[in-house]
């Protein structure tokens, strides 16, 4: 009997996943990751621990508990708090220093998800490793979920061929729904369990609190870029994102406003008005730290620079240093420095990189 070691993340989908493997005839042993603590995390630099920190993984990790005494699988537990802290949570700081948008849950399944719990899982015996991510693998390729709503292969796209040689996505082929429904026929506690959002195993919190833990907070102003009138006042460049909206307590004008860019020599948090102003779109982008997990590089495919954004029609130009210039001539909105651009196929996840610069009419655009 084939066994596979499943990463129990307390939630439904991999509880589900637990299920589906058990059905399928296989030896299941389940890992809880323990990659966060903020007792120790919050006094690191200096900085008081807050009182009300709860770190919500020992609920995640009761639950995972419960789930595997119902399932009858055993159920480890690994500690990552140092790998996290070295290879994800430092990556993500050392971004948002650079006034960048980083993607944190990109590099924990990177080095944490498929690295380290892979390395453990080989050394409880693991022939296979899985996880509830909504993906697929089929002939060494990897492919979308079933449901395009929950697709999570933008999220896989830094993993190599090699990482993805011996994984299993149990729920990949079901749906949402689908996978709540297995699990109240099992009876689960993680059935009805809100699915988690927020910064990778660190979970929902008020960023801007949580954030000065490890930052320091630099307010400065907010200003229009057609105009340079102050608007209003920032609390920090790396609290913003490149089109974003909402909480930037600008009153006074009937218009959407929207954030277009950031001056980090000068503290400058710059805005425009209007549902499709010109400073939001593009027409290429030069992309590092690329990754190919297909064996083939096309010069054509779609691609998306954002988890939620619809695929766009683009073309690749590769440069003699390993990096990718993206075009796009039909524009795209808000493509963000720091974001993943992941490459597709049709069903099938090309790969990806990241966004270092954004460019419009051959131009850098301005304060991006």
């Amino acid at each position: 009997m084939k066994k596979v070691v499943i990463g129990m993340s307390g939630g439904v989908d991999s509880s589900v996943a637990a299920i589906l493997l058990k059905k399928q005839g296989y030896e299941v042993i389940g890992l809880f990751m323990r990659n966060w603590d903020s007792t120790i995390n919050n006094d690191i630099l200096g900085n008081p621990t807050l009182s009300n920190d709860i770190c919500p993984q020992e609920e995640d990790y009761n639950d995972a508990i419960k789930v595997c005494e119902k399932l009858e699988i055993p159920l480890y537990r690994v500690d990552f708090v140092k790998e996290y802290w070295d290879y994800v949570f430092m990556y993500f700081l050392d971004e948002l220093k650079k006034g960048r948008t980083p993607n944190p849950d990109i590099m924990c399944n990177k080095y944490i998800k498929f690295d380290m719990f892979a390395k453990e899982a080989k050394r409880l015996g693991a022939d296979f490793i899985a996880t509830g991510h909504y993906a697929r693998i089929k002939d060494g390729k990897l492919l979308r979920g079933i449901d395009d709503n929950k697709d999570q292969t933008y999220f896989l796209s830094q993993l190599s061929r090699e990482q993805l040689k011996d994984v299993i996505f149990p729920v990949g082929e079901l749906t949402k729904k689908e996978v709540r429904t297995i699990a109240l026929e099992y009876d689960l506690i993680t059935a009805t369990k809100k699915d988690s959002t927020g910064i990778c195993f660190i979970g929902e919190r008020n960023f801007t609190k949580f954030l000065k833990n490890y930052l320091p907070n630099q307010p400065g102003v907010i200003k229009d870029i057609e105009t340079n009138k102050i608007l209003g006042e920032h609390t920090g460049l790396m609290y913003y994102t490149i089109g974003q909206r909402k909480g930037l307590n600008i009153g006074g004008s009937d218009q959407k406003i929207f954030v277009v860019g950031k001056d980090l020599e000068n503290n400058i948090l710059y805005v425009a008005s209007g549902d499709e102003n010109n400073y939001l779109y593009s027409d290429e982008a030069l992309i590092d730290t690329v990754n190919w997990i297909s064996k083939t590089k096309p010069t054509n495919c779609t691609a998306k620079f954002r988890y939620r954004q619809k695929d766009i029609s683009v073309s690749l130009e590769f440069t003699t240093d390993n990096n990718i210039i993206v075009k796009y001539p039909d524009l795209a909105k808000a493509v963000t420095p720091g974001q993943a651009c992941v490459f597709y196929n049709n069903d099938e996840c090309l790969g990806g990189g990241i966004i270092k610069e954004v460019r419009k009419n051959g131009q850098k655009v301005k304060y991006l």
